[in-house]
């Protein structure tokens, strides 16, 4: 696995853009990377960036193969970290170039200047029947009955996922967030920042040994960050994408 990772100045960061033909502003996106309209030292994707993208079953491939496209082609000039998340996994072989970091390997240390940094998607502290669940689905066995039924069904698992993935609300508070964490993460490890996605919630809080910065989704309002000089407790820089600007 890779080792002694460095989050570069001007690195663009993204989370949970939950990507589908409902949402193809995250296309416009790495369009505008892929063409150098946004230029990036680096590109940090936090997991959930797809709304459905499973290694072992090449129907999702094919409906997001444009996105595909594009963040294999980004990766042949700029590094490119993935973070394999909740509705994506399993993707080594579908970017070769990308260093992809699954569930098991998460979070994954990093530094900016004198920072230690820890990096996650943000499922990796879920109850224990979830932890089965997170080993089940991602079991290539399990994704091998998986393709078969869904193809032996003409797709009809990827259309029911599609319309149950379309009526969740990905934009709700999550009210008691700093509770939470604090109860999750204390005393758990060892870092200056802890970043994560997942819960889609755009806040940092201070947590008893570290920073809690839990990162907004690109879902929700096509937000992302730009890493800037850590001189502060936010060194990360919000934007909010808007095709044509």
């Amino acid at each position: 696995m890779f080792r002694n990772l460095e989050i570069k100045e001007g690195a663009i960061v993204v989370a949970d853009a939950h990507y589908s033909h409902k949402r193809p502003q995250f296309l416009e996106f790495l369009k505008d990377i892929h063409s150098k309209k946004m230029l990036s030292s680096q590109l940090i994707l936090m997991g959930d960036i797809f709304d459905a993208l499973f290694g072992q079953i090449p129907h999702t491939q094919i409906l997001n193969q444009e996105a595909i496209k594009l963040i294999n082609e980004i990766s042949l000039e700029v590094e490119v970290i993935y973070l394999e998340g909740n509705h994506d996994f399993n993707l080594a072989k579908i970017f070769p170039h990308v260093k992809v970091f699954p569930i098991s390997a998460q979070p994954i240390t990093c530094n900016i200047h004198d920072k230690k940094i820890l990096l996650c998607h943000g499922d990796i502290e879920g109850s224990t029947w979830y932890k089965i669940y997170a080993l089940f689905i991602r079991n290539p066995f399990v994704l091998y009955i998986l393709k078969m039924i869904d193809s032996l069904s003409k797709h009809a698992v990827l259309k029911r996922l599609d319309l149950y993935l379309g009526k969740k609300n990905d934009c709700k508070e999550f009210v008691g967030l700093e509770s939470f964490m604090s109860k999750r993460l204390d005393d758990k490890f060892s870092c200056d920042y802890f970043i994560e996605g997942h819960f889609h919630q755009n806040k940092t809080i201070k947590l008893k040994d570290f920073i809690y910065v839990n990162l907004g989704a690109f879902a929700c309002n096509q937000r992302y960050y730009i890493v800037k000089s850590n001189s502060d407790i936010q060194f990360l820089q919000e934007k909010i994408f808007s095709k044509g600007n």
